[in-house]
């Protein structure tokens, strides 16, 4: 499962996201600043407040939460069948 090492806001309300494994890049979530439940990112310095969960998801003091598996997908381009449906998280059936 993807899991976010580090996130740093930038300008213009995009984040810089590293995972575990390495990947990284730049997530532009402006088109949701003022929308429902991102509504408190009109003010900049609680959008510039994200930081990582012990969960390895991303979280901002006003309890709007991303998932890392999202974020992951969008960040590398990759589709959920190269991530979930790999040898390494497949279970082996008895």
């Amino acid at each position: 499962m993807p899991q976010v090492e580090e996130v740093q806001p930038e300008s213009n309300y995009r984040l810089k996201l590293r995972f575990v494994d390495g990947s990284e890049g730049v997530l532009d979530l402006s088109d949701k600043v003022g929308h429902g439940v991102y509504a408190d990112w009109t003010d900049k310095d609680i959008f510039k407040a994200v930081r990582v969960t012990e969960s390895g998801n991303i979280t901002w003091p006003n309890d709007v939460d991303m998932c890392a598996d999202s974020l992951y997908l969008k960040i590398t381009g990759k589709s959920p069948v190269e991530i979930f449906d790999s040898p390494v998280t497949k279970t082996k059936s008895a």
